[in-house]
């Protein structure tokens, strides 16, 4: 019996390590991201829930393109009660030469405890012909974010970066969306 069930949960873990490296099931990205157009500060609009932001009402991120063609990351978030959060890292391409999937990691303790091992996907898997709307991703579809050069859209922009998300497997009913100016100042009164 012992035997039937380590053989069982083998063949599981095989079959799971056979689908996850299966890129023909992953999202698909944009051909390449002009990361100089890409530069500068993007807006969250909304985002699916993950433990990092979890205090976040109002996110965004400022990218720097560096010398060596890297970019230089500096994500902010005010939280519900106007305290900001920051965190710095650095993006840089996963392929030498493509630009629309980049690893980023992040300055803090444990990536400096275990460089390398503590870096995330960054996914372009949409920017806007203007570069004035992005859908940001992973490969597993855990993580998105709709991004927006001004911290709010019109509802047309909104429901087309809603059905590009949707086309790519994610589930955007799970989203978290900005908190408006106007529900941040109710929550600190």
């Amino acid at each position: 019996m012992k035997r039937l069930l380590f053989v069982l949960l083998a063949g599981l873990v095989l079959a799971g390590c056979a689908t996850s490296g299966d890129e023909s099931l992953a999202p698909k990205t944009v051909d390449s991201v002009n990361l100089k157009k890409y530069q500068g500060t993007w807006y969250e609009l909304a985002r699916l829930p993950m433990y990092f932001q979890r205090n976040c009402a109002q996110s965004e991120a400022h990218y720097t393109l560096k010398s060596d063609g890297n970019v230089l990351v500096l994500n902010r978030c005010l939280t519900a009660d106007w305290q900001w959060e920051e965190a710095q890292g650095t993006a840089w391409p996963q392929v030498p030469g493509k630009t629309d999937k980049l690893w980023v990691e992040f300055d803090n303790w444990f990536s400096r405890l275990l460089p390398g091992v503590a870096k995330g996907n960054y996914w372009v898997l949409y920017v806007s012909d203007d570069y004035k709307t992005a859908i940001v991703g992973d490969p597993s579809r855990r993580y998105l974010w709709l991004l927006s050069r001004s911290p709010t859209v019109n509802g047309v922009t909104r429901e087309e970066l809603l059905s590009k998300a949707r086309q790519q497997g994610y589930d955007t009913t799970r989203l978290i969306w900005r908190a408006s100016d106007t529900q941040m100042a109710k929550t600190s009164n």
